[in-house]
């Protein structure tokens, strides 16, 4: 029985509607499993890190091995990252969310440190003035002052853990990374393609949001800018 014209399932072709029709389910749930384990992940990170960096600023000695310790993580492959944290976690979620917060913590505490540095002393010096405390000048103006750094850190961190969930796929959590190396092994084109494709857009909308979160947040950088 030979395949029909409009039969590209059938042709195994890479560019395919009939699957996006009959499989609309499982791609939905392979995003929203993909996003859910690029956002917990970010977040973990973000409130991690910025503690870290908050100590590294306030002790300037910490600030080496801080930063020391977290790139090495960067450094680690991502498969053997999860063989490591495996007898911890075990084939879970949970293993992939913390080697994703690993991995972030590179980007995210260098970023929140460059932003508190590079606040100036004169402003510090001026809200220390007018009667700031140490509290209140860490929340009113150094962290506000170092929100674009600390966002550009934040947006870069989303879009490589967007890529390193599909890693997850080796212990069967990887969002649209199951789909992708399904599709591999069986040499199904269409749902490589389309769960590659998806992975992309998942990074451009995520960074695109932020961008315009980080604009929301910092609305002196554009008059600046202007």
């Amino acid at each position: 029985m030979t395949a029909s014209p409009d039969d590209c399932l059938a042709r195994n072709e890479w560019i395919c509607g009939e699957y996006l029709r009959t499989r609309r389910h499982i791609l939905l749930d392979a995003v929203l499993q993909h996003v859910q384990l690029t956002a917990v992940s970010v977040l973990i990170g973000l409130a991690i890190a910025v503690p870290l960096a908050l100590l590294a600023r306030r002790w300037g000695w910490a600030a080496g091995p801080v930063l020391a310790v977290t790139t090495v993580l960067y450094t680690i492959p991502s498969l053997a990252m999860f063989s490591l944290l495996l007898p911890l976690y075990g084939l879970s979620a949970a293993l992939v969310v913390a080697g994703l917060v690993l991995y972030s913590l590179t980007l995210l505490v260098r970023n929140v440190l460059a932003g508190l540095h590079a606040v100036p002393e004169e402003t510090r010096q001026a809200a220390r003035g007018v009667g700031y405390g140490p509290i209140r000048l860490l929340l009113a103006v150094e962290l506000p002052l170092a929100l674009p750094a600390a966002m550009a850190g934040l947006r870069i961190a989303t879009v490589s853990a967007v890529s390193l969930v599909t890693v997850g796929a080796i212990v069967g959590f990887g969002g649209l990374g199951n789909l992708i190396y399904a599709g591999m092994n069986t040499y199904f084109k269409a749902q490589v393609l389309t769960a590659s494709v998806l992975c992309v857009l998942i990074a451009v909308a995520a960074d695109l949001l932020l961008l315009g979160v980080q604009r929301l947040l910092t609305p002196w950088t554009r008059a600046t800018r202007g």
